[in-house]
C-alpha cells in the first residue's frame, strides 16, 4: 500500500473502526436484525456496520472489494465464524469490473464512472476528491449471493453511485435493506425506489448523516418518499434510505 492509502486506511479506523460507535449501531440495527438472520453488507468497508450486524446474532456476508478495508475487515471480523467476508464488488452483471478508488478518502470507491465525473461538480464536498487509481475486480450479482447464501434479511448498500445497478442484479424482493443517498445523486436514490417498486411493495424511511434514529413516523409510500428527496436532498447532505417490504396482512 502506498503511503496516501495508509493514512487514508488509519484515518477509516480511527473513524469508524472505534467499538464507541458499537452501541448505538446495534440499537439501531436491532430494528431490522434478529438473532439467526442472513445479513448482507455490501460495500462493508471496515466493518462497523458487519461487527455490529454479527453482534446482534446474524450471519454476515460482507463485500469489500478495495484489498486494503478488506485486508483490515478478514483481521477484525474474518475469524468469526457467523462472517464471510467476500472480495467481490456487487453489481447488475457477473463477471469483472474496474474499480475506482481515492487512496486518501477510502470510504469512497465506486464502479460507476458517471459518478465519478459528475459528483465533484454536483456536491462541493467532493470537490476535493482524487480518483488516482483504479483496481480491477471480480463482480457478483445480488441473486448470486442469494443462490449461495440465502434470502438476506435485512441488506445494506453502500457504494458511492452504484446502487440502482446494484438493484438491477436483484429479482426478487428483499424484506429489508438500505442505500445510501447524497446530494446531487438524488437520481440514483430515485432509481433505487423506482427497482424496487418494480419487484414489490415497499415503505420507506430514512436517516440523516451519521445520526442512529429514523426521521419518520409513520413509513412513507413511495410518492412522499421521492417527493422529501427531490426536496430536500440537497440540504439534508447524505444519508442513508431504507425500504420495508410491505406483505400481506401488513398495515405498512
Amino acid at each position: 500500500m502506498s503511503m496516501a492509502a495508509t493514512l487514508g486506511l488509519m484515518r477509516s479506523v480511527l473513524v469508524y473502526g472505534g467499538p464507541w460507535r458499537q452501541p448505538r449501531l446495534r440499537r439501531f440495527y436491532r430494528q431490522f436484525v434478529q438473532p439467526g438472520d442472513t445479513v448482507f453488507d455490501i460495500g462493508a468497508h471496515v466493518g462497523d456496520r458487519s461487527w455490529a450486524f454479527a453482534a446482534l446474532g446474524a450471519r454476515v456476508i460482507a463485500c469489500e472489494p478495495q484489498p486494503g478495508p478488506r485486508r483490515y475487515l478478514s483481521w477484525r471480523l474474518g475469524r468469526r465464524p457467523e462472517v464471510v467476508v467476500l472480495a467481490e464488488a456487487v453489481g447488475e452483471a457477473a463477471g469483472e469490473a474496474s474499480l475506482a478508488v481515492s487512496d486518501r478518502h477510502p470510504t469512497l470507491a465506486t464502479l460507476s464512472r458517471e459518478w465519478t465525473r459528475r459528483i465533484g461538480q454536483d456536491n462541493a464536498s467532493f470537490e476535493a476528491v482524487e480518483w488516482g487509481r483504479s483496481v480491477t475486480v471480480p463482480v457478483t450479482t445480488l441473486d448470486d449471493l442469494i443462490a449461495q447464501y440465502g434470502v438476506p434479511s435485512f441488506c445494506k448498500i453502500d457504494v458511492e453511485g452504484h446502487e440502482a445497478a446494484i438493484l438491477q442484479g436483484l429479482s426478487q424482493p428483499l424484506p429489508a435493506l438500505s442505500f445510501e443517498f447524497v446530494a446531487g445523486g438524488e437520481d440514483i436514490a430515485l432509481a433505487c425506489m423506482t427497482r424496487l417498486g418494480e419487484l414489490g411493495e415497499y415503505r420507506y424511511n430514512l436517516v440523516q448523516g451519521e445520526r442512529r434514529r429514523l426521521a419518520f413516523e409513520p413509513w412513507q409510500g413511495p410518492e412522499a418518499m421521492a417527493g422529501w428527496i427531490r426536496q430536500n436532498a440537497r440540504t439534508a447532505g447524505s444519508g442513508d434510505i431504507y425500504a420495508r417490504r410491505i406483505t400481506e396482512g401488513d398495515p405498512g
